[in-house]
């Protein structure tokens, strides 16, 4: 269950008018989608549908059900089961406690009570899905040191090359000049099956046309003016490895159909030899063109588009991951300091903010260089904005800044707490809005907030609202 997404509620049993009437008085929000079953169809529901909630009602409950319970709980380890049973709770109780419900309710049935039991079985599951998530953002980074960045936005790239990368599938990555296209291929080439191979780029852009055909194929000697020894292709030296185009997009035509040919038949014929050489490598591609427009304008075959982008990895600009940018100005202060043997601290809250309003077209690059600059030129002990390049102060509007929106001591810490409690503010304190604004998973909002000693304001306790279909679905 995503924790964006309606509660999966599966009703076991018969509902009576008591119980309809209950159900009927918690369905104000609609955040639940719930279905009805009979004992008998509850594998079939749960292997169809995976409900997060079990409630389990009437002649079910009380005839022999805590055995059933026992059953179901193991079909469906993750979830919460909620009993409703004839009379008041009493003794029978610690049994289905001890086959696994969350909670019992007695008959008749009390809305208020049915309504605060769900709620907080809706609750611990939302936990454990949360807990889950953050337990993937922690591991993500570890898993790929070399690429800075916690933003949703990159911990979604992790997951999906962590899942793409043990396979041999052609692997096309899209993004913008700087983003960190090559990082990203280094990283599926680290975490694939060939990771002890070779890895071979070629950046078709930076290569005159008529000279990329002899990186990628080799030659004979004698099969051209000027090829006086025998030399090996990029394709045979990344045998058993993988071979990164980058700018695939700027291939010649004419060598794309041969690269098409090499990719179907897994083997190629080097410049002025008269025999085929046989070819084991994983391809990744890169480009940062419009890929619709190369395909309308023919720049980009279509037939070697469908071949090279079997699963497409899209790495986001820096200004879709602004939270992102603190932390990478503090890994490339680190490595600048080192670099230029200076000892800056940090940056300068003013100066940090101007870099928050810039666009960045030049993305994770043109934040390097302009980190780089700051460091070599700041005078003091920390980077201010008169230490940052002309173009990122006009394009941040370059006038003060309004003590409202930034105190002038303010620290980044301080700065960060601002932005979440803005949020918090805006969204009236509902938390997965927040998180969505400010581009983070819920989780990651929860600890911040901890961190930043940010609690909510006291308010009437949410009800959890049902769904009920008034009749089953087929």
């Amino acid at each position: 269950m995503a924790a964006d997404t309606a509660l999966r509620v599966l009703l076991v049993g018969e509902i009576d008018a008591g119980l309809r009437l209950g159900l009927d008085r918690v369905n104000e929000r609609r955040l639940v989608d719930l279905r009805e079953t009979s004992a008998a169809g509850v594998e079939e529901a749960v292997d169809v549908w995976a409900p997060d909630i079990l409630l389990v009602a009437l002649g079910v409950a009380d005839e022999g059900g805590p055995d059933l319970l026992r059953h179901w709980r193991h079909l469906l380890p993750d979830a919460d089961a909620v009993v409703v049973r004839r009379g008041e709770t009493d003794v029978r109780t610690a049994e289905w406690l001890r086959a696994g419900a969350f909670a019992v309710v007695g008959r008749p049935v009390e809305p208020d009570e049915l309504a605060e039991e769900l709620e907080r079985a809706a609750e611990r599951v939302r936990l454990r899905v949360e807990n889950r998530q953050l337990r993937r953002q922690l591991d993500a980074p570890r898993r790929f040191p070399a690429i800075v960045g916690q933003s949703k936005k990159m911990l979604e790239l992790y997951e999906l090359v962590g899942a793409v990368a043990g396979s041999d599938a052609n692997i096309l990555v899209l993004g913008d000049n700087g983003t960190g296209k090559e990082l990203i291929a280094n990283a599926i080439h680290a975490h694939s099956a060939r990771a002890e191979g070779p890895f071979i780029k070629i950046n078709c852009a930076a290569l005159p046309k008529e000279l990329i055909e002899a990186e990628l194929f080799g030659y004979r000697r004698g099969a051209f003016t000027g090829a006086f020894t025998d030399k090996a292709g990029l394709l045979a030296m990344a045998e058993g490895g993988s071979l990164l185009l980058d700018e695939i997009g700027e291939m010649p035509s004419y060598l794309q159909a041969k690269l098409l040919r090499v990719l179907q038949e897994r083997e190629f014929r080097p410049i002025g030899s008269d025999r085929s050489v046989r070819v084991d490598f994983r391809l990744i591609c890169a480009t940062n063109v419009d890929v619709e427009a190369a395909l309308r304008e023919g720049r980009l075959r279509e037939d070697l588009y469908f071949r090279i982008n079997t699963i497409t990895v899209r790495v986001p600009a820096l200004r879709e991951r602004l939270e992102d940018l603190a932390p990478l100005c503090q890994h490339f202060l680190a490595l600048y300091n080192t670099r230029h043997g200076r000892a800056l601290r940090g940056l300068n809250p003013a100066a940090y903010h101007r870099l928050m309003q810039h666009r960045w077209p030049g993305n994770i690059r043109e934040l390097e260089n302009v980190i780089e600059r700051g460091v070599l030129v700041a005078r003091g002990q920390d980077l201010l904005p008169e230490d940052l390049p002309e173009s990122v102060v006009a394009s941040s509007g370059g006038g003060p800044i309004s003590p409202d929106l930034l105190p002038a001591t303010a620290t980044l810490a301080e700065i960060e707490r601002m932005a979440i409690l803005q949020a918090l503010q805006r969204t009236s304190w509902n938390k997965q809005e927040a998180a969505q604004q400010l581009g983070l998973y819920r989780p990651t909002l929860y600890s911040k907030m901890k961190k930043h000693g940010i609690t909510s304001p006291p308010r009437a306790r949410r009800r959890l609202a049902v769904d009920v279909p008034s009749e089953s679905p087929a």
